[in-house]
């Protein structure tokens, strides 16, 4: 059983990834910074803001793992919340020292690549707020790409993150855009969360990034 703290498990993506865990037996704290509202499974509860080093630090201490499911929307709001949050993820962390726990982000797919050296960012036709969250998430790997003192892995959803059944069953590359036999690229919400757990429990990609679709 490993101890996991959560970020935005108040979120779609966040209450599906502590829904797995807790499922598996994991012990699981969900981190939200009005615990009056949290509608999740956990029954335990902290209150904490993922923008202040102090309150991650508070919240991560005592855990193996640090899940941030974190997002902004589209616009602005990703530019004030993604990356920052990374920044202050890592410092929090940094303050624990060697007792700091892993640290697992939900990244995004816009930095992913379609072929060689085109992003999906780079699909013509992109509304101006998708593209800023989109760049938003991409400055957030990027900076956890120059961290190297802590262990750190983005996971990039599909293109479609989609609510949906859980199956269990996805595929998995680095940063490669993972493409169906139709050319769509896709994955429900409870199989991210498969993925998510799954490398909580059999740690693959330590200081990187990776993706995953059906």
């Amino acid at each position: 059983m490993a101890r996991i703290a959560v970020f935005g498990a108040n979120g779609s993506i966040g209450r599906c990834i502590a829904t797995e865990a807790l499922s598996r037996g994991h012990r699981v704290t969900a981190a939200v910074r009005d615990p009056a509202r949290y509608q999740g499974l956990s029954p335990e509860v902290a209150r904490g803001d993922v923008l202040h080093a102090e309150d991650v630090a508070r919240i991560a201490e005592g855990h193996d793992v640090l899940v941030s499911a974190v997002g902004g929307g589209d616009g602005p709001g990703a530019r004030r919340l993604i990356e920052p949050a990374a920044r202050a993820l890592v410092a929090g962390l940094r303050a624990l020292g060697s007792a700091a726990p892993r640290l697992i982000v939900v990244g995004g797919a816009g930095s992913l690549e379609t072929a060689p050296g085109v992003c999906v960012w780079d699909t013509p036709g992109l509304p101006a707020d998708v593209q800023q969250m989109m760049h938003a998430h991409g400055e957030a790997l990027a900076y956890l790409r120059t961290v190297a003192d802590l262990y750190w892995t983005v996971l990039s959803p599909a293109a479609d993150l989609l609510p949906g059944e859980r199956t269990g069953s996805y595929r998995t590359d680095t940063d490669r855009l993972l493409v169906d036999a139709e050319g769509r690229s896709a994955i429900s919400i409870p199989d991210f969360a498969v993925a998510v757990v799954d490398e909580i429990e059999q740690p693959a990609h330590i200081g990187e990034r990776f993706t995953c679709a059906h």
